[in-house]
């Protein structure tokens, strides 16, 4: 079953790391274009009320609450019954997405206002810049519920490259709007944040169309067919309704520290570059570790197997573990040098380097909250219990509001990260604990001596990196992009030279096995390119 599991999401992390490294380059791109100012701040918050619906209606619930019920319906009736499901879900999301991207266009206006800061409504073309790119926005929530149907569909058929690859798609596209519209509508005299509405759209449709073909040659053929009655939709929809708070804490978190952080011209684009810089590690080790995980973990409890769910559970916690707190000391440790090594060009200077950095190291302690996140609010969705993801997500919307009111007045927007990254590891830890007290145990005592082997592996490898940077920094002290590339690259490099041998010296189990599968799969892949 390990085995099994880290191959699977040894597959599914490099599809994913293609994406993400693109994903860099497109917010490269868009920082070297806007930075941190008024432009950047207005595109930020004209996607928070979309990526909110979206999270809600489209990504996570819809991992959480379809992919289960889907992979039973696979198991038990057959392709016919999952794609007869597969096409109501999806007409089911069209219809609830449509009424919704109506109501943004609509109220375009009173959403922003909403979600803003009087300080930055009231900055001369503030308000109806971030309303133009609002209702422009707001179809992107359509077309990624279609894309992350069909990824449920294929990740339920245990088909996971093409999904994992498919956000390469949006960011292609939404590079390619950036680097050609920008320019071209400054040249025309249009608005040139308005490239940034295209290249989400487009990137949208992208996803789309790249999934398609992978899924007509499973066999599926979309059907115009809703059946509120169905029972099988309805057991879609019964984890659904509760899932979209269940699985959307993090969004609502973010809104809320969109809402704080327009009092401070540049911190909304700031926390936006410094949170997808956090996600990077998440994007590649906690969705691909999770996105394995959960089509076994509904299979096993539809057969009433918890106990192989409990070494599920186990291993896959294990895992996220031990590439999580590396990435979360790294981070830490870096966050300067990666944010200057990344972004400083074009509008991004060194003040929206420093408040990036900022953001960045302060988010950077929930990477292990919410990657254990993705393996255990679906669990429960597997086991047909739905409330006690609700109950502990609101519990962490109320810790993270707390903590953000709170720390936003000690740190200012940085503390708005902070907060956002302490809730996260409460809505893990709870999770985890209920889960366990549901299963009757996960394996508790092999994963607290995981955590601590790795805590101190990682200490001993921040302090290599950094310490290697700074040597670095001494020899190659100027301001060039391919020597600053040599100090980060450098300091990475000692720090996982000495986190693998510290694994060795503390018989780190789990992070020997994952980085063998890796290392085979990169070596598979080499010898298949010759």
């Amino acid at each position: 079953m390990s085995e099994r599991l880290t191959k699977s999401a040894g597959l599914i992390g490099l599809a994913t790391l293609g994406s993400r490294v693109l994903g860099l380059v497109r917010d490269q791109a868009q920082a070297a274009a806007f930075g941190t100012g008024l432009q950047a701040d207005a595109f930020v918050i004209a996607t928070r009320i979309p990526g909110l619906l979206r999270e809600l209606f489209a990504e996570g619930a819809m991992s959480a609450a379809f992919v289960p019920t889907l992979t039973r319906t696979l198991t038990k009736e057959g392709k016919d019954a999952a794609w007869r499901l597969g096409s109501q879900v999806i007409n089911g999301l069209l219809v609830v997405t449509g009424f919704f991207v109506i109501l943004g266009l609509i109220f375009a206006e009173p959403i922003t206002k909403l979600v803003s800061d009087e300080n930055f409504i009231n900055i001369p073309g503030a308000l109806p810049l971030t309303v133009l790119l609002t209702r422009w926005n707001m179809p992107f929530l359509m077309l990624i519920a279609i894309a992350a149907a069909f990824m449920g569909m294929l990740n339920s058929l245990r088909k996971f490259a093409v999904p994992a690859a498919s956000p390469a798609m949006f960011n292609v596209v939404f590079i390619l709007a950036t680097v050609i519209l920008v320019p071209l509508f400054g040249s025309m005299g249009v608005e040139t944040t308005m490239a940034l509405s295209f290249g989400m759209l487009g990137g949208g449709l992208a996803q789309i169309a790249v999934q398609w073909p992978a899924l007509r040659r499973e066999g599926y053929r979309h059907r115009w067919i809703l059946n509120p009655r169905d029972p099988v939709l309805r057991e879609v929809l019964v984890l659904l309704g509760p899932g979209t708070i269940g699985v959307a804490a993090a969004q609502i978190n973010l809104l809320v520290n969109t809402w704080l952080a327009t009092s401070t011209l540049g911190a909304p684009a700031a926390l936006r570059f410094g949170f997808q810089l956090m996600y990077l590690p998440i994007g590649i080790f906690g969705v691909s570790v999770a996105t394995a995980t959960i089509p076994d973990l509904a299979r096993h409890a539809a057969e009433g197997a918890h106990d192989a769910m409990i070494k599920t559970v186990s291993w896959a916690i294990r895992l996220m573990i031990v590439l999580s707190v590396p990435a979360i000391v790294g981070l830490v440790v870096l966050a300067g040098p990666i944010v200057e090594l990344i972004y400083l060009r074009g509008k991004f200077d060194a003040h929206s380097a420093w408040m990036t950095a900022g953001a960045l190291a302060f988010y950077a302690p929930g990477i292990l909250g919410y990657s254990i996140v993705k393996i255990a609010s679906p669990s429960f969705y597997s086991l047909r219990e739905a409330r006690t993801p609700v109950i502990v997500s609101m519990i962490t919307i109320a810790v993270n509001l707390a903590l953000n009111f709170w720390l936003n007045s000690v740190y200012g927007f940085r503390g708005l990260a902070l907060g956002t990254a302490i809730a996260a590891n409460v809505n893990a830890g709870l999770l985890i604990f209920l889960l366990g007290r549901r299963l009757g145990g996960i394996d508790g005592a092999r994963i607290g001596r995981t955590f601590v082997k790795t805590c101190v592996a990682a200490a001993v490898m921040g302090a290599a990196a950094y310490y290697a940077q700074q040597g670095l920094q001494s020899v190659f002290p100027q301001p060039d992009f391919w020597l600053r590339a040599i100090r980060v690259f450098g300091a990475i490099g000692a720090g996982l030279g000495v986190l693998g041998a510290m694994a060795y010296l503390l018989r780190l189990e789990e992070f020997s096995i994952a980085l063998q599968r890796v290392l085979g799969r990169l070596r598979r892949s080499a010898s298949i390119e010759k």
